[in-house]
């Protein structure tokens, strides 16, 4: 079933252009987001939008007044089965091209809107591991283009008028006709005195310049949940670019700058750190205290023989899974890396602790239990010698 467009914006179908235009105007002033920002107000918004902007256009709007929806991939006008039906016919589009046999112009595209939708902004911020695994509430100031507070949009100075185009006649172009062996070749450009909109506004607003919108710095607050990364970014509905007129605003996207932590490094949701422990602690084994970037301080177990290298994966420590849905399910790892460390320098009584300890273990030689094991080219050499 078609859309009832007059219905809308709430005008007759007899409506003329003029009272089409102050009924959307109207409207738009109420139910514009930056006036109205409930969710209902904004669907009403874009529905008026759509019903005006297929109204102002003579095409679309024969469709809707033979029963069809110009917006409707398959509708066609009076739901004949005519191919060019949505185009008024084969003759309309033999007179757009070569115009009528009578003379007549071609059939124009009509004016273009002067309301427009904005567009989208980006802005970057940088953000610590820290923040980008826990979340935070970031205030940041944005540069773009919002309603202008003097005409709301509608681009007039107090008291003043918009009126149809003298030189277009409110069609918002204006056509030559010339002719060439194939007849009659008509030609359309935007007029040059409405640009395009059909209708000059007489006292154009001071402060926007008659364009419905200036640039402005604020400050918008931006949730940044748990778990975002580098390059990732964050969309904030209709807090970008007013559009021309006083349209929608389009979307501000904030990039991520992952700042590098000195401690930590990051793969994916997994996190990487070191942990330095003296032999001791490696031989004997031990209880080393370790600082998480989430979780605080955690008592680490270091068992007996641990090895320089080895890899302790503390499972669910590392950072926040974020969904495509924007919700957290569950978390990465946290990798150890041990690294065993030696002592450069020792004392008579170390150095003989030591000594002791090597000659119970046979190791005098610096070979372990006094048995070479041997490596790849002492195995190789023994193959050589069978």
């Amino acid at each position: 079933m078609a859309r009832d467009y007059y219905g809308i914006l709430g005008v007759p179908k007899n409506a003329s252009d003029q009272e089409i235009k102050r009924a959307y105007r109207k409207l738009a002033r109420e139910l514009h987001p930056d006036v109205n920002p409930s969710e209902d107000a904004q669907h009403r918004f874009s529905e008026v939008t759509t019903a005006y902007e297929v109204l102002s256009d003579p095409q679309k709007r024969k469709i809707v007044d033979l029963g069809g929806d110009p917006l409707d991939n398959g509708a066609r006008a009076g739901g004949g089965g005519d191919p060019f039906g949505g185009f008024g016919g084969l003759g309309d589009i033999m007179d757009a091209f070569f115009g009528a046999a009578t003379g007549g112009g071609g059939r124009g595209r009509g004016p273009r809107s002067r309301v427009q939708p904005g567009s989208d902004a980006l802005i970057r911020i940088s953000l610590s591991l820290e923040e980008c695994a826990t979340g935070v509430d970031k205030e940041i100031t944005v540069d773009t283009a919002v309603l202008c507070d003097q005409c709301h949009g509608n681009g007039t100075a107090p008291g003043g008028t918009v009126k149809t185009c003298d030189t277009c006649g409110g069609q918002g172009e204006i056509q030559s006709v010339q002719r060439s062996f194939l007849g009659q070749v008509v030609t359309s450009r935007p007029c040059p005195v409405c640009r395009g909109f059909g209708e000059v506004i007489t006292d154009p607003c001071r402060q926007c310049g008659g364009d419905g919108r200036v640039r402005a710095r604020r400050s918008v607050t931006a949730k940044i949940p748990a778990g975002v990364g580098d390059g990732m970014r964050i969309r904030l509905s209709a807090q970008g670019e007013v559009g021309p007129g006083g349209g929608p605003a389009g979307d501000l996207y904030i990039e991520v700058d992952e700042e590098p932590h000195e401690v930590f490094v990051r793969e994916g949701h997994d996190l990487h750190c070191n942990l330095r422990i003296p032999m001791t602690a490696a031989a004997l084994g031990a209880t080393v205290p370790l600082e998480t970037l989430i979780d605080g301080e955690y008592e680490l177990s270091v068992d007996p023989g641990t090895q320089s290298g080895t890899e302790l994966v503390l499972a669910g420590m590392g950072m926040p899974r974020l969904r495509s849905s924007g919700r957290v399910d569950g978390r990465g790892d946290l990798h150890v890396h041990v690294d065993v460390t030696v002592p450069t320098k020792l004392d008579d009584a170390q150095r003989e602790l030591l000594q002791q300890l090597a000659q119970l273990r046979g190791e005098e030689s610096g070979m372990s239990n006094g048995r070479h094991q041997g490596g790849l080219f002492s195995k190789l050499r023994a193959k050589s010698h069978k």
